[in-house]
């Protein structure tokens, strides 16, 4: 149990105020976006705290994340968590549907999933009544101060794990230091990704003694799924043709990815770009983009078929990442373009692929940085530097396979550090084993 934190602040009160005043206009705002992704009214009231599921019995470990990367990063420490303590059951909660859907093909065992709560009174009230989790885990940046705060007064040991803030973060948490440190003070425990990270939390009001510098947690993750039979269909559609593949692609990137891809062709005629967009229903304005480039398309979600005339193939679908990242070794991931802080390269590396990226990487600058000094990535900065770096690898087998080789060795370093976080959580948490007991 966390020590006695502070009084609440000022602006603490004010932001329960606030997020009170905006709950209806929040919730209509949330509750859309779950219809437009066909999500069952039931489950929509998941947000406002209606559980619906029944709560398992028995000792329950509460995962908490905000979307599809720190969801799925879990999932392997879960199932390590559940083999430590066979007796636990799990929750995890995440925000949008896309994670919902992921998490429903890759679950762990005894374990469930539930839309959080708003971060308002009733809903968050609602949440801890019905599941009473024995501890919470949130995931990376992911800090919502009432359902923090009003875990931890119910006695709910709490950890961050993983976390990561960005530098723009810790500057406005800096500005209120007095909440900052009455927030912080509610988690037992910290868990960063880097030394960075770690001194920020202690600067912004952290105890020292409840943080500890770890690894990202992405790493561990179990690699992405695959489907054999879509692999064998998409290879013999492909047929003997060169491929590289966008993937996770933001707006404003495709256009560097599509002139990439305009003077590949040059040399390759037959060169196949496979585009993945990272969020699906962009799929109209994608395909308008290649209209324009007039680069003949095939539309996944459409069913459509690789032809010879087809140069770039739109993987708009969700959960066949993994599959579309064992075609093919060579993998420019999206996010890096612009400043949206890039995505888990991990990924592609466990894959066996070689990665090529941005400079926007910020959100896995210490993932990137042993990646690129390895040779297992390639950072570039123009659609002529991406194109450089593919035809690199299109053109020179051994070089692709040190690159690849370098990735995949960079993905196993970290595997190790699973077993330590487990240790940690069970230890700083008291997460007994072998009776599967937990005191909170």
């Amino acid at each position: 149990m966390p020590g006695i934190p502070g009084r609440p602040t000022l602006l603490y009160h004010l932001y329960c105020g606030l997020t009170s005043v905006a709950a209806p206009l929040v919730w209509r705002t949330v509750r859309n976006k779950l219809q437009a992704a066909d999500v069952p009214k039931t489950r929509q009231q998941e947000r406002l705290g209606h559980a619906s599921l029944p709560r398992p019995e028995g000792v329950l470990v509460w995962f908490h994340a905000a979307s599809v990367g720190e969801t799925l990063s879990v999932i392997s420490l879960i199932k390590r968590l559940g083999e430590r303590l066979p007796g636990a059951e799990f929750l995890i909660t995440s925000g949008t549907p896309t994670s919902a859907a992921l998490i429903e093909k890759r679950m762990p065992p005894r374990t469930r999933h539930q839309f959080p709560p708003l971060d308002t009174a009733g809903p968050v009230r609602r949440f801890l009544d019905h599941w009473r989790p024995d501890t919470g885990i949130f995931v990376e940046s992911e800090i919502w101060p009432r359902l923090v705060v009003e875990g931890a007064r119910r006695d709910i040991p709490l950890a961050l794990l993983n976390a990561r803030l960005s530098d723009k973060s810790v500057e406005n948490w800096k500005k209120h230091p007095d909440t900052a440190r009455f927030v912080l003070d509610h988690f037992l425990l910290f868990l960063t990704q880097n030394e960075k990270t770690a001194r920020n939390l202690i600067d912004m009001g952290a105890r020292p003694e409840r943080v500890q510098p770890g690894t990202n947690l992405k790493a561990m993750s179990d690699p992405l799924p695959v489907d054999q039979d879509t692999l064998s269909d998409i290879r013999a559609q492909i047929g003997n043709r060169p491929v590289w593949i966008a993937s996770s692609t933001h707006a404003g990137e495709e256009e560097t990815v599509l002139a990439a891809h305009s003077e590949l062709l040059r040399r390759w005629p037959d060169l196949l770009l496979l585009l993945i967009p990272r969020h699906p229903e962009r799929r109209s304005e994608v395909t308008a983009l290649l209209d324009q480039a007039g680069q003949r398309s095939a539309i996944r979600s459409a069913g459509d078929k690789i032809s010879e005339e087809t140069r770039v193939y739109v993987a708009d679908t969700l959960g066949e990442t993994g599959t579309w990242y064992a075609l093919c070794p060579i993998v420019f991931l999206g996010g890096s373009l612009k400043e949206i802080g890039g995505h888990n390269p991990f990924e592609p590396a466990q894959a066996g692929a070689a990665v090529i990226t941005g400079p926007g990487y910020y959100n896995f600058a210490e993932t990137f940085a042993p990646l690129i000094a390895s040779g297992g990535a390639l950072q570039v900065q123009s659609s002529a530097e991406l194109a450089e770096a593919v035809a690199t690898w299109l053109t020179d087998q051994t070089a692709l396979d040190k690159a690849r080789a370098a990735a995949k060795t960079c993905v196993k370093t970290q595997k190790t550090a699973l077993d330590a976080v487990v240790e940690t959580l069970c230890t700083q948490l008291s997460l007994s084993s072998p009776n599967s007991t937990a005191s909170g």
